[in-house]
């Protein structure tokens, strides 16, 4: 449908935009949560714009115009979000202090791929769209510029032209492509290796994971180590302490970590990646009660980091998963299990 159709209402005509921009604006956030509140404000300055909008650019460069304003604004007035391992050295896993709490905002969280996926993608697009939300891409893309980073974006992830986008950002030619030039060079040196985004149909990436269900519903450590790279990582958000190797993570799960023994664990999808919602044996005797979203990292068949977020509370209604499980077999809420 043209977007110069008057006879159907803006917000509708609006809201088709609305993943994509939360994509967008995770991205440029860091924050599914921010993220949401950035787009329902773009939403917002759209409507009240509306009689503004003269149809010389297309809908969506209007509104993703607006996008990039409210995220801009955002990311000045926030501190630069992080992963642990940004912190500081890896810790022991032999320490029976779990280390320094941080607040939310500082870190970098996972997003449901569902809220920012489009459907009906062929497969080759979904998994480059995966590859750009991974939780460490989207971490090396906070340390751009803010206006660097909507040029990279925009450019490589959207595929907008060099004109498009020195159109929206109000910049010339040239200097998009010397602040694209300068965030590849920011980007190659602070992204680790890609990894692999979630792959539903690789018979591989299906065994890994069936295999390290069981292995931690089991608690059968030997099991787990063996599916680990060895240098993999363990962090657990909003704790600052990070492991690295078999025998740090290792120590840890054996001892401060050996409360998960006998957890459960239901699929989901998060930033590109295989999650799974943890739940651990209830306190009461009764069912399992939530402790963490597990966002596995994989490379070349073996997992290569494990990613423990603690904000159950708001994380768990984020990814559908319930707020509690009985003895019985539990399917998965959710989990976009789209190849």
């Amino acid at each position: 449908m043209s977007e110069l159709v008057t006879d159907v209402p803006i917000e509708k005509r609006l809201e088709r935009f609305r993943p994509e921009l939360v994509g967008y604006c995770y991205r440029m956030l860091g924050s599914a949560f921010e993220a949401e509140d950035a787009v329902q404000e773009t939403m917002i300055r759209a409507w009240r714009a509306r009689d503004t909008f003269e149809g010389r650019s297309s809908l969506r460069s209007w509104v993703y115009r607006i996008a990039t304003n409210v995220c801009l604004t955002m990311v000045d007035s926030a501190q630069r979000r992080v992963r642990p391992m940004d912190l500081g050295p890896a810790g022991s896993g032999y320490a029976t202090h779990p280390g320094d709490i941080h607040p939310e905002k500082i870190w970098v969280g996972p997003v449901p791929d569902e809220r920012i996926l489009p459907e009906g993608s062929d497969p080759a697009r979904l998994i480059a769209e995966r590859e750009s939300i991974r939780l460490a891409f989207v971490a090396a893309l906070q340390h751009l510029p803010p206006r660097q980073r909507a040029v990279l974006l925009l450019r490589e992830v959207l595929a907008w032209s060099a004109q498009e986008v020195a159109d929206l950002l109000e910049m010339t030619v040239a200097g998009v492509n010397s602040a694209l030039q300068r965030a590849r060079a920011t980007i190659s040196a602070a992204t680790p290796s890609a990894g692999d985004a979630f792959q539903p149909l690789d018979e591989v990436q299906r065994a890994l994971l069936a295999r390290y269900v069981k292995a931690f519903e089991a608690y059968d450590l030997s099991a787990l180590t063996s599916l680990l790279h060895e240098d993999a990582t363990l962090s657990m958000p909003p704790l600052a302490l990070w492991l690295r190797g078999h025998e740090d993570i290792t120590a840890w799960m054996s001892g401060t970590g050996r409360g998960c023994r006998g957890s459960r664990l239901v699929p989901v999808v998060a930033s590109g990646m295989p999650a799974f919602g943890q739940y651990r044996p209830s306190e009461s005797g009764a069912g399992h009660d939530p402790w963490a979203l597990i966002v596995l990292e994989i490379s070349d068949g073996r997992i290569t980091g494990v990613n423990n977020f603690l904000d159950t509370a708001r994380l768990f209604p984020l990814f559908g998963l319930p707020a509690h499980l009985d003895e019985q077999v539990v399917e998965p809420q959710q989990g976009d299990q789209r190849p």
